[in-house]
């Protein structure tokens, strides 16, 4: 990608956390006549970053996080409608989707800014409810609305009726996804740039609910079957909508696109083995 000149910043939101990296990175970066860019709530959190301006927050050419990878998934939301790239120093505790640890900031800002990152474009999912629509960078989940309640869930893929099924919930995942919820239900990896998403129950009350890999193209139906309790659609971790008896979620690849900075020498498979290798 081309040299940075403005950048908009994003940090964990635990201000404490990053305030002497912040500080750090706005000296560093006016020293390179670079431009750092503050969103309202971080100039709250941050209000004496030195250089710092809050003037044209969506006119940018990176977003860089200080954070994990719940900072990381709401700056690749917030970039979703910019087409900019967001790249990430890990400051949170997984940091699966950052590119650099918290104590190679310095060193390798240049290589930030200085148009040395790889880009790569992330699938979205976007999910369609009474409610209105809405677009995941990780996964879209189905779930009863009702803590420690099975979720009776029927479902359909490019309008085959699929059954009924009790779990937990019926997860959507994307490659970025994979690695996250996705995993710890037993889910498939996908690598970053796969062109698909992955379909995945969470705690099925049957020994035939597998996993299944679907290209762009599929629609996922899943309609809310569970008597007397709403189902909740839950879109990276934050609910969404609800789903009232026989009330439906749409479930799609979206065309928007996730743009994800990586350093070259930083690929998805060694990041992989070196966070889940262990």
């Amino acid at each position: 990608m081309a040299e940075a000149r403005r950048v908009l910043l994003f940090t964990h939101g635990d201000a404490a956390v990053t305030r002497a990296a912040a500080t750090g990175l706005a000296r560093d970066l006016t020293a390179r006549g670079v431009e750092l860019v503050l969103p309202a709530d971080e100039a709250a959190k941050h209000p004496d970053l030195a250089g710092a301006t809050q003037e044209r927050p969506d006119e940018v050419d990176l977003v860089l996080v200080l954070g994990g990878d719940g900072t990381m998934l709401r700056a690749l939301q917030h970039a979703l409608a910019l087409g900019t790239p967001v790249v990430g120093v890990n400051f949170g505790t997984f940091g699966f989707l950052t590119t650099l640890r918290a104590d190679e900031l310095s060193d390798r800002l240049g290589d930030l800014v200085g148009g040395g990152l790889r880009i790569v474009d992330l699938p979205a999912v976007a999910v369609e409810t009474p409610e209105g629509r809405f677009v995941a960078v990780n996964d879209v989940l189905v779930t009863a609305d009702t803590l420690g309640r099975m979720a009776v869930l029927e479902w359909a893929v490019n309008g085959v009726d699929l059954g009924q099924r009790g779990c937990d919930g019926i997860l959507v995942s994307t490659p970025a996804g994979s690695t996250s919820y996705n995993l710890s239900a037993g889910g498939p990896v996908l690598e970053w740039e796969v062109d698909a998403v992955a379909v995945t129950f969470v705690a099925p009350h049957a020994l035939d609910a597998r996993p299944l890999i679907l290209s762009r193209g599929h629609e996922v139906r899943v309609t809310s079957r569970t008597r007397d309790v709403a189902s909740r659609v839950v879109v990276d971790g934050h609910p969404v909508a609800r789903l009232e008896a026989g009330q439906t979620a749409t479930v799609r690849m979206a065309p928007e696109t996730a743009r994800l900075g990586v350093l070259p020498d930083r690929p998805f498979l060694s990041r992989y083995r070196d966070k889940f290798g262990h």
